[in-house]
């Protein structure tokens, strides 16, 4: 039977249960406690959490640094795609360069006067191709010296001298110096063209590369030498060498190695022409540098620098020599015809008269700029034609115009030995008797220059006075024809008027041909064509012309040019033109135009003749200028110091007429 529990054990029970539930409340809130204080103070809870954001930032970085190299990495590759991309542009734009000797250049003209020396040159003058072997050590040393210190050493391009000038640039604030190498410069100079561009350096560096690769030192070396350009139109050491100084590139001196390369910084501003000074000092730093770089002692650069080099070529030839040149290079076109290549031509000029006409007319000229004079004309001709000089102004740089070969002016009584020729041709004699009386002819009437009439005189006397009166009697008795006639004859082509006047050079004519006339009176009659060529050679048809040695044609009797000269050298002993007296046998004549407005004075010996003219570009009048004054004083200035050898006598006189002085 079942027991019905008492109130006592229910109420037991009940606390019982209520205990435990305590007890389990108490329990979780002491675990809480626990927790909580763990969480406030205790170390090891402490140490947990700034671990794991340490790792976060680790693994942060980690990644951000394996970003980079990776994009890093795939940006690399890019950039060397588009520098090879570059490259590979700028290498497929560059001309072909398997050929050094495949580019063409234009031809050049040298001129050689008679020795065969240069003395000018037309177009680029380019010289022959010379080992470095060959080539002088001073030159060499000179070059690496001043123009690229470690030549040797790199390999196209030179990092050092790069980055100085890149420091020496930024300092200056503009660009004073350069890094380049001689490879690069001759990259530079056989391949491409001056442009200052980033895409031209690019092709200048892959040229070097391509240089250095293909070339050894020594022949980089001679390739640039034998192509840079030195100034006056040369290029080339061996066209430099002989251009400044007149020799083969082999034989230059130390002084002269060391001035040719410091032509290369400024070849027109160190040319020592243009400017001996400037030059000089140059060629001193190219030997110091010399010095400096161990292949000179600075007491041997010093020693060397103290004795300059005269220039003795081309290069220290005066302007005015232009004028021959000039003239000279036209004759050769027409006779050798516009063929290509280089052309050399053999030429008539003396270097030596050349120089002496040129002082006589510049010491000529100072008196005859008080007098109004203000432009002149020179020609010295061998008695065949064959012109030794040649002046056609004052300046050549200040007017290329020839007056010797291109002006046409009246030559006054310079024409009359055409009139008195013709009268010995028609049986007149020196001796013969003429009428210096005044005269008119269709109303116009002829009067002496000094406003007086001699009467009766020998023709001879008529001619050494320059009697006008007398020219025009004779010209009108025997035919003003038969003068025109010799004129032509003697190879007078310009237009001359048939009239009483043209007895006292009415007509216009050039000092060329005039002078050439007056050579085939010291040439026993015979024609005389005026010539500055003698040979032709082509590098591509070797010698094209040359001039034959056949003899010219008689045109005049040798008796009648025997008694002219007779008549003429009377004229420079005791007649108008006494200022021409040399002190050996000579004959000339005077001629003064009307007003002043020309003065001429044209005279010869038996081995040279002169002819000079002297007045304005304008044809307005000088002061009282004469042939009889300035020309023949410059005319006997040029002969006294041009006449050579033992005297002799004028063709066709000996003895006493010989020796008449």
């Amino acid at each position: 039977m079942a027991r019905t529990p008492t109130r006592k054990s229910a109420t037991a029970s009940r606390r019982a249960r209520s205990g435990k539930a305590k007890s389990g409340t108490a329990r979780e809130a002491a675990g809480a406690a626990k927790s909580a204080g763990k969480s406030a103070g205790a170390k090891p809870r402490a140490r947990s959490a700034p671990r794991r954001r340490k790792s976060a930032v680790v693994r942060k970085k980690t990644g951000f640094l394996t970003g980079l190299l990776k994009y890093g990495f795939v940006a690399a590759i890019w950039i060397g795609v588009a520098i090879g991309g570059l490259l590979a542009y700028h290498a497929y734009q560059l001309p072909d360069i398997n050929d050094l000797d495949r580019y063409e250049r234009a031809g050049a003209t040298r001129l050689l006067d008679r020795d065969g020396v240069m003395f000018v040159s037309y177009g680029a003058l380019h010289g022959r191709p010379v080992a470095v072997s060959r080539l002088p050590e001073s030159l060499v040393q000179a070059l690496v010296a001043t123009e690229d210190r470690r030549f040797f050493s790199h390999f196209g391009i030179d990092p050092i001298s790069i980055a100085r000038a890149a420091v020496v640039n930024l300092q200056a604030g503009r660009t004073v110096q350069g890094g380049s190498t001689l490879t690069q410069q001759l990259a530079k100079n056989v391949f491409l063209s001056a442009e200052r561009s980033y895409s031209r350096k690019i092709q200048e560096l892959l040229l070097a590369f391509w240089l250095e690769h293909r070339f050894s030192k020594q022949e980089i070396l001679a390739i640039y030498l034998n192509r840079v350009y030195f100034g006056a139109g040369a290029y080339g050491v061996d066209a430099a060498a002989r251009k400044y100084f007149g020799r083969p590139v082999e034989d230059l001196t130390a002084y002269q190695s060391a001035m040719l390369v410091g032509l290369l910084k400024a070849p027109s501003r160190y040319n020592p022409a243009v400017d001996r000074e400037l030059s000089a000092g140059r060629t001193r730093q190219v030997l110091l540098n010399m010095a400096d770089a161990g292949y000179l002692t600075e007491a041997e650069a010093l020693r060397i620098s103290a004795a300059p080099a005269p220039v003795r070529g081309a290069a220290g030839v005066s302007r005015n020599h232009r004028y021959f040149a000039d003239w000279a290079r036209e004759r050769a076109g027409g006779y050798a015809g516009p063929g290509g290549g280089d052309r050399t031509v053999r030429t008539t000029l003396d270097r030596r008269l050349q120089r002496l006409a040129e002082r006589a007319v510049a010491e000529g000229m100072k008196r005859g700029a008080k007098k109004g004079a203000r432009q002149i004309a020179m020609v010295v001709m061998a008695p065949d034609g064959a012109v030794r000089a040649m002046i056609g102004g004052r300046d050549y740089a200040a007017s290329q115009f020839n007056r010797a070969t291109q002006a046409l002016r009246q030559p006054g009584s310079a024409f009359k030995p055409f009139v008195f020729l013709a009268a010995l041709e028609a049986g007149y004699q020196p001796e013969t008797p003429v009428s210096d009386a005044a005269l008119a002819i269709d109303g116009w009437k002829p009067r002496n220059f000094d406003g007086r009439y001699r009467g009766e005189v020998t023709l001879e006397d008529a001619l050494a006075e320059s009697l006008n009166a007398a020219t025009v009697s004779v010209s009108e008795a025997i035919g003003r024809r038969r003068a025109l006639s010799v004129a032509r004859r003697l190879g007078l082509t310009a237009t001359l008027p048939d009239r009483p006047s043209l007895a006292l050079g009415a007509g216009e004519v050039t000092l060329l041909e005039m002078t050439a006339a007056y050579a085939a009176f010291a040439n026993h009659g015979r024609f005389v064509t005026p010539y500055a060529v003698e040979a032709i050679d082509t590098s591509g048809e070797g010698k094209v012309y040359a001039r034959g040695g056949a003899s010219a044609p008689e045109v005049v009797d040798a008796r009648s040019v025997a008694a002219l000269n007779r008549m003429l050298q009377s004229v420079v002993e005791r007649g108008t033109g006494r200022r021409a007296r040399i002190g050996r046998p000579a004959a000339g004549k005077t001629g003064t135009s009307q007003d002043f407005r020309d003065a001429w004075f044209i005279g010869y010996t038996a081995d040279l003749v002169a002819g000079i003219w002297v007045g304005r570009d304008d044809a307005s009048p000088m002061d009282g200028v004469t042939g009889g004054s300035l020309p023949a004083e410059i005319w006997a200035a040029f002969m006294s110091e041009a006449a050579k050898g033992p005297p002799r006598p004028l063709a066709g006189l000996a003895g006493k007429d010989a020796s008449r002085l």
